[in-house]
């Protein structure tokens, strides 16, 4: 029987969650059928059992549930650490996670990250990185900061997870990082002061555990579901073959989602999976952030260009000739500008330093010259 009557339509999809034996399927068999969670607890048995594929036993543990005070209890949780719990059918709940057969029915989330953000990137990896992934890491983040609509996910752990995070806040860009826990807790405890950062600067935390769920190896296989699930695409740093990475990616190529890889040196235990994913063309292979944008076809934001300055310095005829060539191209080698202007080689040399002592051109590598 209900308590006294209820208007918040969540403490029902809470309530629903936590009642042993009924898992995504079962939930939103039971949604469709009566319409909300409320009903679903208003039901008599024959009107359960009378549902598709619920079945005596779950119809039973329905009416006989006792999920009401774990959903006061996980509500006022709620109410005070300002986390949301997102039903299936929210508007905030992420679209992408949504088009997965196996897409949890509940997921709470802490931060102001937009969870349908236009580009999701996820980056993972191994938590005994080496030297060499950690800048690999960095770059790659640093290569994609300017995207717009930006989002990187990750699964906060030690390792390429943590540096990716990082990285992130360093580039100002909103991460979030997915858990195996409820949220009254934080696994490694070392990350604590990351998560807050991360809440802080518009990221955020997501999780389908509900508070008080105890640490489990077996929760990160299903934390990894959901990594992979609102990503587009999923990189690979570092990895043996058999790392929860690897998983990640795994599901991934089951979502139909990208997978992008980096390779690395053959026999380095920590490439091998990276290496296995490009070999087995589940990945495609990418060595920064542009050949990440590439695989993605998302074109690299280009940087408007200053405006070149109105020279008002008096040049003589052939200063004009020469910086008149050089105002066509961004850089140009020192033969063409004797192409383009007729001058001879000791004369251009000459020009060329003179202008470049009035700061009006600059010398580059390889005998090329620019404004």
């Amino acid at each position: 029987m209900l308590p006294s009557p209820r208007t918040d339509a969540l403490f029902y999809q809470l309530a629903l969650t936590m009642i042993d034996g009924v898992g995504a399927k079962s939930a939103l068999a039971l949604m469709h059928y009566f319409g909300d969670a409320a009903a679903i607890f208003n039901a008599s048995l024959k009107e359960l059992k009378a549902v598709g594929g619920l079945g005596e036993h779950r119809a039973r543990a329905i009416k006989n549930h006792d999920s009401f005070k774990l959903a006061d209890q996980e509500m006022a949780f709620l109410q005070k650490h300002q986390v949301q719990a997102l039903f299936l059918d929210h508007p905030q709940y992420p679209h992408r996670l949504k088009e997965c057969a196996d897409a949890p029915v509940l997921i709470y989330f802490k931060g102001a990250a937009n969870l349908n953000a236009a580009k999701t990137v996820a980056v993972i990896g191994t938590r005994k990185n080496s030297e060499y992934g950690e800048k690999l890491t960095q770059d790659l983040v640093a290569g994609i900061k300017n995207q717009e609509g930006l989002l990187v996910i990750s699964g906060l752990a030690h390792g390429i997870d943590g540096i990716a995070h990082r990285a992130a806040l360093q580039e100002g860009i909103p991460t979030i990082g997915v858990v195996g826990h409820g949220l009254d807790m934080m696994y490694p405890p070392s990350h604590r002061s990351l998560a807050k950062d991360m809440v802080a600067q518009g990221g955020g935390l997501l999780t389908e555990f509900p508070s008080g769920t105890k640490l489990s190896p077996a929760n990160f296989p299903v934390r990894n579901r959901l990594v992979a699930g609102i990503s587009d695409v999923t990189v690979v740093v570092e990895s043996d073959e058999k790392g929860g990475a690897m998983i990640t990616a795994y599901m991934a190529a089951s979502y139909n989602r990208e997978v992008a890889a980096f390779p690395g040196r053959v026999g380095d235990a920590k490439s091998s999976g990276p290496i296995k994913l490009i070999r087995t063309q589940i990945a495609s292979l990418i060595r920064n952030g542009d050949d990440l944008l590439e695989v993605m076809g998302w074109q690299p934001v280009k940087q408007k260009k200053p405006a070149q300055p109105q020279l008002f310095l008096a040049l003589s005829d052939e200063e004009q000739q020469v910086v008149n060539a050089l105002q066509a191209q961004e850089a140009v080698h020192a033969d063409e500008l004797m192409l383009q202007t007729g001058l001879p080689n000791s004369a251009l040399a000459a020009i060329l330093l003179q202008l470049e002592m009035q700061g009006i051109v600059k010398s580059l590598p390889g005998k090329r010259y620019r404004l």
